[in-house]
C-alpha cells in the first residue's frame, strides 16, 4: 500500500494541475484584457517578485544592488499573470491536501469510536459474566459439599441402627 502511495500522490498532483490549468490561463487571458485586472492584481505582485529576485542575485553575486529596475509593463503584467496562475495551483492543490487530511481525520476519528464501542460492548461482557460467575460461585457454596453429605449419610445409618435396636422386642425373661 504504501509504495503504491506514491504514483497516487503524483497522479493527484498531476491531476490537480491538469485541472487548473484553465483557471490560471483564463486569470493571464484576463490580466491581458482587463486594465484594472493588470493594474492593480498582477503589477504589483510581479513588481515585487522581480524586486527580490534581483536582490536575491545580486547579492549572491557579490554586488550591491541598491535600485532595482522595475520591469516594463508587458513583462510585468506577463509575470504577474504566471505568478498568479501557479498560486491558483498551489492552492488548489493545498485545498486538496487539507480535504484529505480532514476526511482522514474523520475516518480515524469513526474508527476510533468504534473501538471505543467495541471495548466497552467487552467491558460489559465481562462484568456481566463476573457477576454470573459470582452468583454460581454463591450457589456452589451454598450446596452442601461431599464430605458434608458423607457426614449426613453416616449419621443417618447410625440413626438407623439404633432405632432398628430400639424396635426390636425384647424377649421375655424366664
Amino acid at each position: 500500500m504504501v509504495v503504491g502511495a506514491f504514483p497516487m500522490a503524483k497522479l493527484l498532483y498531476l491531476g490537480i494541475r491538469q485541472i487548473s490549468k484553465p483557471l490560471a490561463n483564463r486569470i493571464k487571458e484576463g490580466a491581458r484584457r482587463s486594465e484594472f485586472f493588470k493594474t492593480y492584481v498582477c503589477l504589483p505582485p510581479a513588481q515585487l517578485y522581480h524586486w527580490a529576485e534581483m536582490r536575491a542575485k545580486m547579492r549572491l553575486m557579490g554586488f550591491n544592488a541598491e535600485a532595482v529596475k522595475p520591469l516594463n509593463e508587458e513583462a510585468a503584467a506577463d509575470l504577474g499573470a504566471e505568478l498568479l496562475g501557479e498560486a491558483t495551483i498551489f492552492l488548489l492543490a493545498c485545498a486538496c491536501i487539507v480535504l484529505e487530511y480532514w476526511r482522514q481525520r474523520a475516518q480515524q476519528r469513526r474508527r476510533e469510536l468504534q473501538q471505543r464501542d467495541a471495548w466497552g460492548e467487552m467491558r460489559d461482557e465481562v462484568e456481566r459474566l463476573g457477576l454470573a460467575l459470582e452468583a454460581l460461585q454463591a450457589q456452589v457454596q451454598a450446596a452442601p459439599t461431599q464430605s458434608a453429605l458423607d457426614e449426613l449419610r453416616a449419621e443417618i445409618q447410625d440413626l438407623r441402627a439404633h432405632s432398628r435396636r430400639q424396635d426390636k422386642p425384647k424377649a421375655p425373661r424366664a
